[in-house]
């Protein structure tokens, strides 16, 4: 069965359409949730990824490599919940995060300025001015978060299969259309998607503990061979580091080879987070 990610804006209604169409489907509805299985996973104060992604960017640049040290986390703890299948994800920067599984729905909700001004005077109890400029600058930052962090502006509907206007369609409308979209063959999982995505999985830890060494190097990953691409002066002058590394990625479940080399070629199942980080 298919992955959906849910992009949207605040009080634009598409953590209703999550709920709902998770409730139809039957399917495990996440967002927050991925915040906290990186946190266990890592070590890592919840609070310190949700400043992260809250406050401003310039936030991340303070630490060394803090931004792909966030970005590998991040996407590890989502591939790694996505990898049970149905599922479905309205949080960061789905579309990012998932883009080279083959059989993601992407859906991006738009709700129109009249009827999310009117939800946040409704809910906070403001005037229109405020109203309105609250949403202003929550569109702002971010739009300025996904161009800063991921490289992409999450307004480009080239992005997204769909993109669904709350305003004449309903919530419930739009679930509909969503569901009938996920019967096309696209967008279902077959064992060759399936062990796609499994090595997407590998390659992603072994990237997010690779980071912790101020290593930003590709991996790719195929038949339990694990190839460390593009492995820098680092690796190749500090034996004790390359030895320790491949020691550590030996300890990984599946992992039955690793090799170095010094620049991959060709295509292979691979996942690379820092590829596009402007």
């Amino acid at each position: 069965m298919p992955i959906i990610t849910i992009s949207r804006g605040s009080y634009s209604r598409g953590k209703c359409v999550a709920e709902k169409l998770a409730q139809r489907l039957q399917y495990t509805c996440v967002s927050r949730e991925i915040l906290l299985e990186a946190s266990e996973e890592f070590n890592i104060p919840e609070i310190s990824l949700v400043r992260a992604i809250h406050d401003s960017p310039s936030i991340l640049e303070r630490f060394r490599h803090g931004k792909e040290r966030y970005i590998s986390y991040y996407q590890y703890a989502l591939l790694k919940h996505v990898q049970k299948d149905n599922v479905i994800y309205h949080g960061l920067a789905g579309q990012y995060f998932l883009r080279d599984v083959p059989h993601v729905l992407k859906v991006r909700i738009l709700a129109s300025m009249d009827d999310r001004i009117a939800e946040v005077m409704r809910r906070d109890n403001v005037p229109h001015r405020d109203a309105e400029q609250i949403l202003l600058k929550d569109d702002e930052e971010r739009r300025r978060w996904g161009v800063k962090l991921y490289g992409i502006d999450t307004w480009d509907s080239r992005l997204y299969d769909m993109v669904l206007l709350i305003e004449k369609i309903s919530v419930d409308d739009a679930v509909d259309l969503i569901v009938e979209t996920i019967k096309k063959p696209v967008f279902q999982t077959t064992p060759e998607r399936q062990k796609m995505l499994d090595n997407l999985v590998l390659c992603s830890k072994i990237n997010a503990l690779l980071v912790n060494y101020s290593l930003l190097i590709e991996v790719r990953a195929k038949d339990g061979v694990v190839t460390l691409g593009n492995v820098g002066e680092v690796l190749r002058s500090d034996s004790a580091l390359r030895i320790k590394i491949e020691n550590m990625i030996k300890e990984i479940e599946g992992v039955k080879e690793v090799r170095f080399i010094e620049k991959i070629r060709g295509q292979s199942e691979h996942v690379n987070p820092f590829h596009n980080i402007g």
